[in-house]
């Protein structure tokens, strides 16, 4: 059996050695036939040049695309070295190399994605409202899978090369598509509680409210895609219901003194109740296009 680790890169040459080194000495101890991948985005330092000397195999991208571009070649990258396993980490050394056999494990067993869950132990420490966020999709994610699912933004995880063939569009990340996709497709899902150690700011978000606004905004984008009736029906119900309670208050007026309030009324009842049927219809369209 093939296990492929993969890491994407961007100027990392001070942290990706140490998450090299630890890697082998790890994965020295097991049976696993194993290769080091590194996915160098388009670093401007010596990024590239301190993962051969580890000898991992290296890619470069022309330029820097981004982690959810670079995730997908990565997983092209995966699939022509013939890996019958991935395991993605990080290179700041966030997640401890000691856990990777266990989320092998877990993938002999029979799940197709393994996620490493900061969240199991407890011992997570981020910013409340990054925390909160990654609670809220815990949420969502746990709800449209119906497998409970404490992390759904960690980058730790484990998969199968079928897993690994799944097409992802998101530009914004892969971790909930990947969820996602294989969720739609009735594969088994995971996790192995881990613990993770402090490292640099994020390079993908500017901050908490950055962070806060991308996320939200993708969980609207998640429901909107994999559960159309329940994101138009909830926003299609609340614009029949303003329309229903001003149109129950017209018709109080006109039983009790024989005029409707006025005009506006009266149309702006009919144009939510308009608007909210019109919602409706979106969803179950949504809905058509989905299956």
């Amino acid at each position: 059996m093939k296990v492929v680790i993969s890491i994407p890169a961007y100027n990392e040459e001070f942290t990706l050695p140490k998450v090299l080194d630890e890697i082998k000495q790890t994965m020295s101890k097991t049976k696993y036939n194993y290769s080091v991948l590194v996915l160098n985005d388009g670093s401007k330092d010596k990024t590239a040049e301190v993962a051969k000397k580890f000898g991992a195999i290296v890619v470069s991208n022309p330029r820097n695309l981004g982690l959810a571009e670079t995730f997908k070649n990565e997983m092209n990258e995966c699939i022509k070295l013939n890996a019958d396993i991935i395991v993605h980490t990080d290179a700041d050394g966030q997640y401890p190399s000691e856990y990777i056999p266990q989320l092998i494990k877990k993938v002999e067993e029979g799940f197709d994605l393994v996620l490493g869950s900061r969240f199991g132990k407890g011992k997570y420490s981020e910013a409340f409202v990054k925390k909160f966020g990654n609670i809220a999709f815990a949420k969502v994610f746990s709800g449209l899978l119906k497998t409970k699912i404490t992390d759904t933004t960690t980058g730790f995880r484990a998969f199968t090369k079928e897993v690994a063939r799944l097409p992802l569009i998101n530009s914004f990340t892969y971790t909930q598509e990947q969820l996602i996709r294989v969720g739609k497709t009735k594969m088994k899902i995971a996790e192995v509680p881990i613990t993770t150690r402090k490292t640099r700011k994020s390079k993908l978000f500017k901050g908490p409210i950055d962070y806060a606004i991308k996320a939200w905004i993708n969980i609207f984008r998640i429901y909107r895609d994999y559960a159309p009736l329940k994101f138009f029906g909830l926003f299609g119900g609340i614009f029949m219901l303003a329309g229903f309670i001003l149109g129950i208050w017209v018709i109080y007026n006109i039983i009790t003194t024989g005029a409707a309030g006025g005009i506006p009324r009266v149309i702006l009842s009919a144009v939510c109740i308009i608007t909210g049927l019109q919602i409706w219809l979106f969803g179950f369209l949504a809905d058509m296009i989905r299956r």
